[in-house]
């Protein structure tokens, strides 16, 4: 199975919003998403519950369920704007947003490195 890759380079099957999406047992999807928000409170500043971490089928997703986070997401929206697979893509790669966010994520940053160094 191809891994679906999100604009800033998070594996979309390993996010916790994503795995708890895809959890048929109520109890335990409340649990996962328990946990999600307090772990969004923490990253973020803002306070979650876990009534506020709805269903997600990946940022990429055309017209399927998209985590709220998600909508306001500056590296989603600027990379969706100019109409690029992900911010590997970008001319300005790898913009301050960006940098920022592989401060928490380097997993992320080695993944769109690699896939930036197949495209040049």
């Amino acid at each position: 199975m191809k891994q679906q890759i999100s604009y800033c380079g998070l594996l979309c099957h390993s996010c916790p919003i994503y795995l708890a999406t895809r959890e048929n047992d109520e109890p335990k999807k409340y649990e996962m998403r328990t946990e999600i928000a307090e772990q969004c409170t923490k990253l973020f500043g803002t306070e979650y519950r876990p009534e506020d971490i709805n269903d997600c089928d990946g940022c990429r997703t055309e017209g399927g369920r998209l985590f709220s986070g998600c909508n306001t997401c500056l590296m989603r929206n600027c990379a969706k704007d100019k109409g690029l697979e992900n911010c590997a893509c970008c001319s300005e790669y790898a913009c301050e947003q960006l940098l920022k966010f592989f401060a928490m994520e380097l997993e992320a940053k080695k993944r769109l490195d690699k896939i930036r160094s197949k495209r040049q």
